[in-house]
C-alpha cells in the first residue's frame, strides 16, 4: 500500500489534498481583520519590511508584477505606486474571501489603473508561461503545501531575465531575541486573534506555520533547485522576516 502524501499545517501532519482546504478556512475567517492584524501583531514593522521588498522590485513602466498569495493587494498597490503608470500588477490568491476584501478596500479608497485579481492556486498558476516581469510572494508561501511546486511554477512564469521575490517570517538567532519572539508569538498573538480577529486558532495555526517553514538557506537551496539563479537572502529586523530574491536567467 502506497503511503499517502503529508504536509505541514502548523504542528499537524495532514494529507497533502486536505491541506489547501485547511488553509483556505483559515483565510476565510480572517480575511476581513488580516491586514488589522498584521500592524497589531507586528506593530506596523510589516511596513517597513514591505517597503523594502517594493524597492528591491522596483517595478517601472510596461513592466508587469505578479503578486502571489497577494490577499488583498497591499504589495501590487505598493509596487503600482512606485512604478508610476504604464505597469501592470496582477493579485492571484486561492482564497476568495481575501481577493473580496482587496477589491472592497480598493472600492473605498480609489484602485490605481492596471490592478487586476485572479484566483489561483500557486502550485498551479492560470497564467502563461514566460509573460512576468517580476513574481512576488509576501507572507504567502508558507501557506503552501509543495513549496518546491510553487518554486517551479514561479519560474515557469517569469521572462527570461525576470525577477523572483519572497518575503516571508524567519528564523531569529539571536538568543535572547529568540525567546522574548517565541514568548510573544506563541502567548500574545493568538490572544490578540482571539480579540480583534475573533479567532484564536487562526493566529495559533500561523505562529506554527512560522516554525514549520524551511530556514532560511534551505529555502535558498530549493530556489536553485526550481531553476532560479543568483539567488540572494537578506535577514531583516534580526532574523524575523527574510527577503529571498532570484532570477529567470
Amino acid at each position: 500500500m502506497v503511503a499517502k502524501e503529508t504536509a505541514d499545517f502548523g504542528f499537524r501532519r495532514v494529507a497533502t489534498d486536505e491541506h489547501p482546504r485547511l488553509v483556505k478556512d483559515v483565510f476565510d475567517r480572517v480575511a476581513r481583520r488580516y491586514d488589522l492584524m498584521n500592524d497589531l501583531m507586528s506593530g506596523g514593522i510589516h511596513r517597513v519590511w514591505k517597503d523594502r521588498l517594493v524597492a528591491l522590485v522596483d517595478l517601472r513602466p510596461g513592466e508587469t508584477l505578479l503578486d502571489v498569495a497577494g490577499g488583498t493587494g497591499d504589495i501590487a498597490r505598493r509596487c503600482l505606486a512606485r512604478a508610476g503608470s504604464g505597469a501592470a500588477a496582477i493579485v492571484c490568491d486561492v482564497n476568495q474571501a481575501m481577493l473580496t476584501a482587496g477589491r472592497d478596500k480598493g472600492l473605498d479608497r480609489g484602485d490605481p489603473p492596471g490592478l487586476a485579481w485572479l484566483c489561483g492556486d500557486a502550485t498551479a498558476l492560470p497564467v502563461a508561461g514566460e509573460t512576468i516581469d517580476a513574481y512576488t510572494v509576501a507572507f504567502g508561501l508558507r501557506n503552501v503545501a509543495r513549496v518546491a511546486a510553487a518554486l517551479s511554477e514561479a519560474r515557469r512564469v517569469l521572462k527570461p531575465g525576470g525577477r523572483f521575490f519572497c518575503l516571508e517570517f524567519s528564523q531569529v538567532e539571536a538568543p535572547l531575541l529568540k525567546r522574548v519572539y517565541d514568548l510573544y508569538s506563541f502567548n500574545v498573538l493568538p490572544l490578540l486573534g482571539a480579540a480583534v480577529a475573533h479567532d484564536r486558532d487562526a493566529y495559533q495555526y500561523l505562529v506554527e506555520s512560522i516554525r514549520k517553514f524551511p530556514r532560511r538557506q534551505v529555502l535558498a537551496r530549493m530556489m536553485g533547485e526550481a531553476g532560479l539563479e543568483q539567488v540572494t537572502v537578506r535577514a531583516l529586523s534580526g532574523g524575523i522576516a527574510a527577503i529571498h530574491a532570484g532570477w529567470r536567467i
